[in-house]
């Protein structure tokens, strides 16, 4: 057996130093992601940038059009550099008409430098007619898709406020497969009224039909939503954990990899658009309230599109699409590069920290050293992983990289 070399770190902090400037030797991989802000309805539970649609309908032909235009005013900004994977989520992008969607694409495709191998997703809502466009969506360019299923319990997605039922869920689910090679189905668990049994039957249903991705949710009660304002009874802390339990046991003997916090995939079919968030990865974002992280010499921008849709539409008189954009300081860096990747649950190496955020690995000891101290990481063979405990007190382990 091969004897495993522990990384040892410091038992004291270094003394405190001044503001570290990062130094980027390298720019981190590319992604495009696209933010399509209507909803037939919005639920309950829902604390995205969502609107429901109204009377006069979708602005679709406007909206492409200030889409395009915000990718072409970004362009400076990444030129040159290749993109790896979009994303098109929402509300729900697979409101889009077919033609439109693959104009889109087409557009982005004639913009910028995106790999032949691009994953390309599309978050999608079950619905006959939607369902009925994922041929379409397909020969657009769509190479993944992401189905909002949440439970395939006509009482649940009653008291969530989703617009279909258990038979529409599955026979989305059933047409998407057949279309796409990967396809991703969200479920969630602890919701009103659910028993153990009704959490372990959802998962059964969603297991008997053999997608390539699970992303599993616990349901929290978010502030500014409906059920914020009117919460549901709710199953306790207990059953909640219970119904965790299941989740991870019963996809981990199914073959299925629990490679981050509420993501199981088949071997070597993780996300690739998300992994690069985890990894501190860069992305543009257009669209309605769309978020990005660009990094350069200069440092790492933080970027935030005009949030209403009416704002962001009459953005593009002046061509300024963003919001808000700030430069991200030094001191923040440790804290934001571990919210993100202490999600993964195997892990990253330790020289990912130094590369994406330009700071030297010292900038991350002193939480490092306590995270150790209360076994919520390990550290061995120059590779960083969170314990069980990190993993179940994640908010914890974070809050130790916090600027003081």
């Amino acid at each position: 057996m091969t004897e495993r070399r522990i990384i040892p770190i410091a038992t004291q902090a270094a003394p405190p130093a001044g503001p570290r400037v990062p130094q980027l030797t390298a720019s981190p991989p590319l992604a495009l992601y696209i933010h399509f802000p209507w909803c037939v309805r919005k639920c309950p539970y829902c604390d995205f940038n969502s609107h429901a649609v109204r009377d006069e309908g979708i602005p679709e032909a406007a909206y492409l059009e200030a889409l395009i235009a915000d990718l072409e005013s970004a362009l400076p900004g990444i030129w040159g550099r290749r993109v790896h994977s979009v994303f098109i989520g929402g509300g729900t992008p697979s409101l889009l008409s077919p033609d439109g969607l693959d104009a889109l694409l087409t557009a982005v495709r004639m913009r910028v430098l995106l790999d032949p191998m691009a994953e390309i997703t599309l978050e999608a809502n079950p619905g006959t007619v939607e369902a009925g466009r994922f041929r379409a969506f397909r020969e657009a360019g769509v190479n993944r898709l992401s189905l909002g299923i949440q439970s395939f319990d006509d009482r649940h997605l009653q008291a969530l406020g989703r617009i279909h039922g258990s038979a529409e869920a599955r026979a989305a689910a059933e047409i998407a497969l057949a279309h796409f090679d990967t396809v991703n189905l969200d479920l969630m668990y602890a919701l009103p009224g659910q028993t153990l049994a009704d959490a372990e039957a959802d998962l059964a249903t969603a297991l008997a039909l053999g997608p390539a991705h699970l992303s599993c949710y616990h349901l929290t009660l978010e502030p500014n939503t409906a059920f914020a304002a009117h919460p549901p009874e709710l199953p306790d802390g207990d059953l909640a954990a219970d119904m965790q339990d299941h989740v991870e046991s019963r996809l981990s003997a199914a073959g299925y990899v629990h490679y981050e916090t509420s993501a199981f995939a088949r071997p070597q079919r993780e996300c690739r658009h998300n992994l690069n968030y985890w990894t501190f990865g860069d992305y543009l974002g257009i669209g309605a309230g769309a978020h990005g992280k660009l990094s350069s010499h200069a440092g790492i921008l933080r970027e935030m599109r005009h949030k209403h849709p009416a704002a962001y539409l009459a953005a593009q008189q002046s061509g300024d699409f963003v919001q808000e954009r700030r430069t991200v300081s030094g001191a923040e860096l440790p804290f934001e590069f571990m919210m993100n990747a202490l999600r993964l649950n195997g892990g990253f190496p330790l020289r990912l920290f130094a590369e994406r955020t330009g700071l030297p690995s010292e900038a991350a000891e002193t939480g490092l050293i306590e995270a150790r101290r209360r076994d919520l990481v390990t550290i061995e063979d120059d590779w960083l992983r969170p314990t069980d405990q990190g993993r179940r007190f994640l908010n914890d382990l974070l809050t130790l990289f916090l600027a003081d």
